[in-house]
């Protein structure tokens, strides 16, 4: 059986929702079957991601910086990991792990769970990720980073959280990391997009001062996935000094154009899609405005299903949330009038994924469900697509009664 995720009702991932320019783009790059790598293989993709990167660095706010885009946020996290790392002591380049003292990193209890995969695979190991806590809307607390008092190389901030879709405070961060000279790195994989809107820009206060970040356009942007870059302040050649191997049957450097544009040496990847491609012209034909529109529209609407929820019996918030992560929770006819207390938590546990199983074998919706922090089984509606409408919202609402009325 095939999702659908360019259906309006498919809610159930960080991506949904289907945009044509991109899937035009996307028939034109699988024709051409190229690679960026090289220029003189690839110079109109190349020169494409070139100014895409330039684009997305302005909206973050620096005069200059460096980016690469690579298949998945979680991948950003790791370039970004191997790169503070680098930045810290560039000898493990050439020497490695051994002789080097404790690596330490910092990131929030709510981060993406490939900070602790990228610090297994870089040989930090995960009992080097300190994992800092956050408040009730999980936001980490800037206070509890500065009484870790070890020393890391790295501190990595969230700019839209998996779950709660929460934004840590990046310019209280900031001030703890220009303090103790430590690479900031923001995660704003799902976050991000938000850059694009005048109204929503400011949840990413503060992003400018971030050593490096992640950002991806297939999530809210809706370029397709994948589509993701790694975006770096410095404009020194430090993605190319920390990851170029100088390949001589790639990489000459008497070639007859400026091997600057040569960006493989930025990669840890040979063979590199052109991802960049379907943002370009998603981008182009829609403008920023359209963009913003997107962007605009979605957190609109989740605003829309919020008031939706808090009018109707049965339904109710885990809090108000700050993006499109609408979480909530539906309680059936039958503990409508138990107290709250272990035995009513424990039977709403067991909701969720009833009424899950339900939907999907009628094929009427998707949307996921997760245990967080202590908070029993709850739903996690999270609003993309311009596809989906008011209507839409309210068909969830009356299809999760129709789907619970017997529990």
């Amino acid at each position: 059986m095939f999702v659908f995720s360019g259906h309006p009702r498919f809610f159930n991932q960080l991506y949904a929702g289907i945009d044509y320019y991109s899937l035009a783009a996307r028939f034109i790059t699988e024709a051409l079957n190229p690679s960026v790598y090289t220029y003189e293989v690839s110079p109109v993709f190349l020169l494409v991601e070139e100014a895409v990167i330039k684009k997305m660095i302005e909206f973050i706010g620096w005069e200059e910086g460096d980016g690469i885009f690579n298949p998945g946020g979680s991948v950003s996290n790791m370039y970004a990991m191997n790169l503070a790392r680098y930045k810290f002591c560039p000898e493990i380049k050439e020497k490695g792990l051994s002789g080097l003292p404790r690596l330490v990193l910092f990131t929030s209890e709510e981060c993406h769970y490939s900070m602790k995969k990228a610090a297994s695979f870089l040989g930090i190991g995960t009992e080097n990720v300190y994992f800092i806590k956050t408040d009730e809307r999980g936001k980490m607390i800037p206070e509890e980073l500065e009484k870790q008092g070890s020393a890391p190389f790295l501190v990595c901030a969230t700019a839209g959280t998996t779950v709660l879709g929460a934004f840590d405070p990046l310019d209280k961060i900031a001030n703890i990391c220009e303090k103790h000279g430590l690479w900031l790195h923001v995660d704003a994989s799902w976050g991000g997009s938000a850059l694009i809107s005048k109204k929503h820009c400011k949840l990413l206060h503060g992003i400018h001062r971030a050593d490096s970040v992640a950002w991806n356009p297939h999530k809210m942007l809706m370029a397709g996935i994948q589509c993701c870059a790694l975006l770096v302040k410095d404009n020194s050649g430090l993605l190319k000094k920390c990851y170029s191997a100088k390949a001589a049957y790639l990489f000459q450097q008497d070639k007859f154009y400026d091997v600057n544009y040569d960006t493989g040496d930025k990669s840890i990847q040979c063979s590199r899609r052109p991802d960049a491609f379907k943002f370009w012209l998603m981008w182009k034909a829609l403008g920023t405005t359209g963009l913003e529109e997107r962007v605009n529209r979605a957190l609109a609407l989740a605003r829309y299903l919020v008031e939706e929820i808090k009018k109707r019996e049965g339904f109710q918030l885990l809090l108000e949330p700050e993006y499109a992560n609408v979480c909530f929770w539906y309680i059936p006819p039958s503990l409508r009038k138990m107290e709250e207390g272990p035995e009513f938590w424990q039977k709403l546990h067991q909701v969720a994924p009833v009424i899950k199983e339900r939907m999907m074998k009628k094929g009427s919706m998707m949307l996921g469900y997760q245990p967080h922090r202590g908070k029993v089984n709850f739903f996690r509606q999270v609003i993309i697509s311009p596809q989906v409408s008011r209507e839409d919202m309210d068909f969830l609402l009356d299809e999760m009664e129709r789907l619970a009325k017997d529990l």
